[in-house]
């Protein structure tokens, strides 16, 4: 089957026009110390030309307000969003929300779209993600968090950490075993819980490498969070009772797509700024680009930049086609490879600025911390090369003799031409 990733010109020009309107409009923002209120009222007519262009939450269907737009599309917008962090939140599609938004799309009743869906679409709400537990991190099966079915409600009592965007939401998606007695695959369920229900407690925002300072205004913080007696509706369940990895693993596949692409976003605006110093930065006799070593970065970094790209477009093309489920071993190889490359790019762009570029006075020190979150979160580098290798190695069958082991091949072959050796050996 032909790979496709060609676009329609009409969407190329939609490309063009988020390209222009990230570097002018949004990126700028970057520079200012704003508070939630004024970053608020700066970006709220940037969104209104957002949802002018048909560009507003473009992951979810025209029947839900977004594009309808496919994988491979969603890609190359991220790729764009990616350069900057607040883009994606300007655009309708920043996380948890995007995803949530996706969730609820896929197995929410139409009460629940109705109160949760449309508002967080329009904005009006924000959510939260809160699966990760202090032992159950790439390991979901070892969820400790329950819930238990009380008459007409589902009673949750649990620890959380990690929840993105809790300390801010007004509602959150939480995953709780509610069959232990059954495959941890089909155990476990998913639940709307609104952000002021009683027992519900946010017990801190926890420093992360990108974030080390509690309280930053425009970011939303992963917190560590505690269920106690937490009592919702049955009808805040999310599809049916141990939908919850099934409903997980379509949540993170396109995920992990758009994660992809916001990096290469990223890569290339560091890339952007390894050249500019190159031809800008003269020592020992000649500019940086005449530097063999400066070469070898600059050539290496553009190679995996396009694997990444290629490698990432086939990702989202295939789940185009066959589904997220259908997808997974592309899906995992993006997932890793794409976060070694954001990092192995931005860390040769720090280096060719000396300290300049470890210092304050360029973005590259901040997005170099960022970029190391890539190979943890959504699971580590390490689960998904062993979901790669595990399934490639399905392939393939233990053997005695080597399948290319040469004398036993050569004893083949000789049987296979005996009669043209034999003539051969005959007329010498």
């Amino acid at each position: 089957m032909a790979w496709d990733f060609s676009t329609e010109p009409e969407f190329e020009e939609k490309l063009d026009w988020m390209r222009a309107f990230v570097r002018e409009e949004i990126i700028p923002l970057e520079t200012l110390d704003l508070d939630r209120e004024t970053f608020d009222r700066i970006t709220a007519p940037l969104k209104e030309q957002v949802k002018e262009q048909g560009l507003w939450a473009a992951h979810l269907p025209p029947e839900l307000g977004g594009g309808g737009f496919g994988q491979v599309k969603l890609g190359l917008m991220h790729e764009i969003l990616g350069q900057c962090s607040f883009a994606p939140g300007i655009f309708g599609n920043q996380a948890p929300d995007s995803g949530n938004a996706e969730l609820l799309a896929i197995g929410g009743t139409p009460e629940q779209k109705e109160r949760w869906l449309y508002p967080l679409l329009r904005g009006e709400l924000r959510s939260c993600f809160s699966m990760t537990e202090p032992g159950a991190g790439a390991d979901p099966t070892l969820l400790k968090t329950r819930a238990v079915r009380d008459g007409e409600d589902w009673v949750i009592n649990g620890h959380k950490w990690f929840s993105s965007n809790a300390s801010h939401a007004d509602f959150l998606i939480v995953m709780a075993v509610t069959d232990p007695d059954v495959s941890p695959y089909q155990g476990s369920s998913m639940f709307v819980v609104p952000a002021d229900t009683p027992g519900v407690e946010i017990v801190r925002d926890i420093p992360v490498m990108d974030h080390p300072t509690i309280g930053a205004a425009l970011h939303a913080g992963h917190a560590e969070v505690i269920y106690r007696d937490v009592r919702v509706p049955v009808e805040n369940l999310i599809g049916n009772p141990g939908d919850g990895f099934r409903l997980a693993q379509q949540r993170l596949g396109p995920g992990r797509i758009h994660h992809a692409m916001r990096w290469l976003g990223q890569s290339k605006r560091a890339f952007d700024m390894l050249c500019e110093r190159a031809v800008s930065r003269y020592t020992h006799g000649s500019v940086l680009a005449d530097k063999q070593m400066v070469q070898d970065w600059v050539a290496t970094s553009a190679a995996e930049m396009q694997a990444a790209r290629l490698m990432t477009l086939h990702a989202a093309w295939t789940m185009d086609q066959v589904g997220a489920a259908n997808a997974r071993v592309e899906i995992a190889m993006i997932k890793y490879w794409g976060a070694r490359v954001l990092h192995d790019v931005i860390d040769r762009a720090i280096q060719v600025h000396g300290s300049l570029g470890f210092s304050g006075d360029l973005p590259l020190e901040q997005m170099y911390r960022a970029a190391r979150a890539a190979r943890i979160f959504d699971g580590p580098d390490e689960v998904h090369k062993a979901t790669v290798a595990t399934r490639i190695l399905r392939g393939y069958r233990p053997v005695d003799v080597p399948t290319e082991h040469i004398p036993t091949r050569r004893e083949a072959a000789r049987r296979k031409f005996a009669e043209y050796l034999d003539a051969a050996t005959a007329n010498l």
